[in-house]
């Protein structure tokens, strides 16, 4: 099955508000995977399916009212089940990488799963976005989707039975609003974040003209194998300085900075300015032809900007677009990558009658 273009024009009314199922796909066991569509009362739809939690479409208004798709994403189920360069997915149970995929807690340590130049990356080979989640309805004023999934003790080397939802609601003021929660029966670690990639042009060319701000001050350098280093640096001065909206394309081919080097463009953790716990502005991305304009909300501490450095353009989306460098940028909201091996970073060890929560909200809108 394929899902809904968003170019599709049509003379009649459109759906009401609310949230629908429909069958996405089957496993080759027989297990079968949902599509859910959230629509708003402003007629924004975002798609996700409980295979992954992937968001597999999501259409917003340009300047001039038209509805567009404005993520990256692949055709059918069959073409997610074959694996994505994480095109949207839950990560977990840990965002980004940690190095030689080992870590330490209260003295025991732990050997993980590894799947990035002898680092773990986004939870494994077989992380949450390969997993078939349980999913529940809530329509309401707001419609949302909520998953859940429990990763058994063990699971790519991670200890404790971590018991996790996520709750993806679709507002009323064209922003999507992402709620993690977890806890654990054994010390365990966790960073879990959304992998999705933003083209807010409509999908009619790469993400260089859009316009970055991140309130942020400092970003974390790392070695060649972008693991940090545990220095934390100022961006003053760099080609990482976002403090203000700056094109995308200012600095990513730098290549006289070894960070850009190293990541062949942004792949990079920017450190808030704001480390307060509570939802605060981290991040806010233009793209001047269609005015779209977004703005990233978090709990977290820091954020991950790629820039789609390693798409090759092999990939079509369900419109024959093919996705190639630099097509999408992601915001993955994040506690910082390595952090159980850098005892100055934020921990991100979860125990047993803690509770793990963690939100962050993508609103839409034009200017």
């Amino acid at each position: 099955m394929t899902y809904a273009s968003s170019n599709d024009e049509s003379t009649i009314d459109p759906p009401k508000a609310g949230i629908t199922k429909t069958k996405f796909g089957s496993f080759p066991d027989g297990r079968e995977a949902d599509l859910f569509t959230l629509r708003n009362a402003k007629g924004m739809v975002v798609q996700i399916t409980n295979y992954g939690g992937y968001i597999v479409s999501w259409t917003a208004p340009d300047k001039a009212g038209k509805q567009e798709e404005i993520i990256l994403s692949v055709p059918t189920f069959d073409d997610y089940l074959k694996g994505t360069p994480s095109l949207g997915p839950i990560i977990g149970r840990f965002g980004n990488r940690i190095a030689n995929g080992k870590f330490t807690i209260d003295g025991q340590e732990y050997t993980l799963a590894q799947n990035n130049n002898g680092n773990h990356i986004h939870g494994g080979p077989i992380g949450f976005d390969k997993q078939l989640w349980q999913a529940r309805i809530i329509d309401g004023k707001e419609s949302s989707l909520v998953l859940g999934y429990l990763s058994k003790d063990g699971d790519q080397g991670f200890p404790g039975n971590l018991a996790v939802t996520v709750t993806y609601t679709l507002q009323n003021d064209n922003a999507l609003r992402i709620d993690y929660e977890a806890t654990t029966d054994k010390p365990t670690i966790i960073n879990l974040t959304n992998h999705t990639y933003f083209n807010l042009s409509g999908l009619k060319h790469d993400v260089l003209n859009h316009e970055l701000m991140v309130v942020a001050n400092k970003y974390l350098p790392t070695d060649p194998k972008q693991i940090p280093t545990g220095e934390l640096k100022p961006v003053a001065g760099t080609p990482f300085d976002f403090t203000r909206p700056t094109a995308i394309s200012t600095h990513i081919n730098d290549t006289t900075d070894t960070q850009i080097r190293y990541g062949k463009g942004y792949d990079h953790c920017w450190v808030f300015t704001n480390l307060s716990k509570g939802l605060k502005l981290g991040a806010t991305v233009y793209e001047p032809t269609s005015g779209r304009f977004m703005e990233m909300y978090t709990t977290e501490p820091a954020v991950q900007v790629y820039t789609a450095n390693n798409l090759n353009g092999k990939l079509l989306n369900k419109d024959g677009v093919a996705l190639t460098k630099r097509f999408g940028v992601c915001l993955e909201t994040e506690h910082f990558p390595d952090a159980p091996n850098h005892p100055n970073f934020p921990t991100t060890v979860l125990r047993p009658n803690e509770t793990y929560k963690s939100t962050t909200v993508y609103k839409l809108s034009v200017k």
